[in-house]
C-alpha cells in the first residue's frame, strides 16, 4: 500500500447534499481567488470506478471542485521551496511570449499576447470521498486509490493541454507530495497548508498529523494541486470549457 500523505488532510458532514450546480460554491472565496470553486466532471475513465460504487446506488460521475488562484506571498514561498526555478526551464516560454508580444498587430487578437502576461497560478482541486479519510482500513485505502486515479488522470490531461500550447504546468503527486513532471525536486508540498492559504479551509492537529476539513464534507475530502505558468485568461478558458456538474 502506498503511504498517502493526504490521509492527514480530511471530516465528514453526512447530511450534506452532494448535488452540485453550475454556480460556484459559496465557500472557498479568498483574495487570491480568480475563478471557482466550480464542480467539474472528470470524464476520463478511472478503471475501477464502477466497482467502487456503494451498494444499491446509481453510478455517479467523478467530480472535482476546482478553482484558480494567484499565489499569495505565503504560497509563493512554498512554491519556491518545492520548485527550484533552475529546474523549471521557463526562459523559452518567456522568450516565445515576449516575441509574440513584440510582433503582434491589432488584427492578431488570437495571439498569445492578447491573453495577457505570464504569471504563476495555482489550481487546487478537492474531491468528496465516500469515506471519512481520517479512518483506517482496506476500504479507506481503496477509496484513496480511486480518488488518486481520478485526480492523476484529470491533472495529467490538463497539464498536457497547457504544455502543448507552450506554457509550463505541473501537478503534485498526492502520495509523495512531490512534483510529477519537474525533475530534480525533492521538497514536499503541503496540500493542507495550500488549501488553507488559497481557499481558507480549516485544519486541526491530530497527533503528528494535520487534518484538513472541507466546509461541507469535513474530513471526507481528497485535496490535490496543480501549478501553472501561463496567462490567466488562457487557463480560465480551458477550465471554463470543462463539463460542469449539474444538480
Amino acid at each position: 500500500n502506498r503511504n498517502h500523505n493526504h490521509n492527514r488532510n480530511h471530516n465528514h458532514n453526512r447530511n450534506h447534499n452532494h448535488n452540485s450546480t453550475q454556480q460556484k460554491m459559496s465557500y472557498g472565496q479568498t483574495s487570491s481567488t480568480l475563478w471557482g470553486p466550480h464542480p467539474i466532471v472528470c470524464t476520463t475513465t478511472t478503471g475501477d470506478t464502477e466497482q467502487q460504487q456503494p451498494p444499491n446506488s446509481n453510478p455517479s460521475p467523478n467530480i472535482l471542485e476546482v478553482s484558480i488562484h494567484t499565489l499569495p506571498r505565503q504560497l509563493m514561498r512554498e512554491f519556491q521551496h518545492v520548485f527550484d526555478e533552475r529546474n523549471l526551464d521557463l526562459d523559452p516560454i518567456i522568450q516565445r511570449h515576449n516575441n509574440t508580444t513584440a510582433t503582434t498587430t491589432p488584427s492578431s487578437s488570437s495571439s498569445s499576447s492578447s491573453l495577457g502576461p505570464l504569471e504563476y497560478l495555482v489550481i487546487p482541486t478537492n474531491q468528496r470521498a465516500r469515506e471519512d479519510l481520517v479512518a483506517v482500513g482496506e476500504k479507506i485505502e481503496h477509496e484513496k486509490d480511486r480518488l488518486l486515479n481520478v485526480f492523476m488522470k484529470f491533472a495529467a490531461a490538463l497539464c498536457e493541454q497547457i504544455r502543448a500550447q507552450g506554457y509550463w504546468a505541473d501537478y503534485i503527486d498526492p502520495c509523495s507530495g512531490l512534483p510529477m513532471l519537474t525533475t530534480n525536486c525533492n521538497k514536499v508540498y503541503s496540500e493542507v497548508d495550500g488549501m488553507e492559504c488559497c481557499l481558507g479551509y480549516k485544519a486541526y492537529n491530530a497527533g503528528f498529523c494535520k487534518i484538513l476539513t472541507h466546509p461541507a464534507w469535513g474530513s471526507a475530502v481528497y485535496p490535490a494541486t496543480m501549478f501553472v505558468y501561463a496567462p490567466r485568461s488562457f487557463i480560465l478558458r480551458i477550465l471554463e470549457a470543462c463539463p460542469k456538474a449539474t444538480a
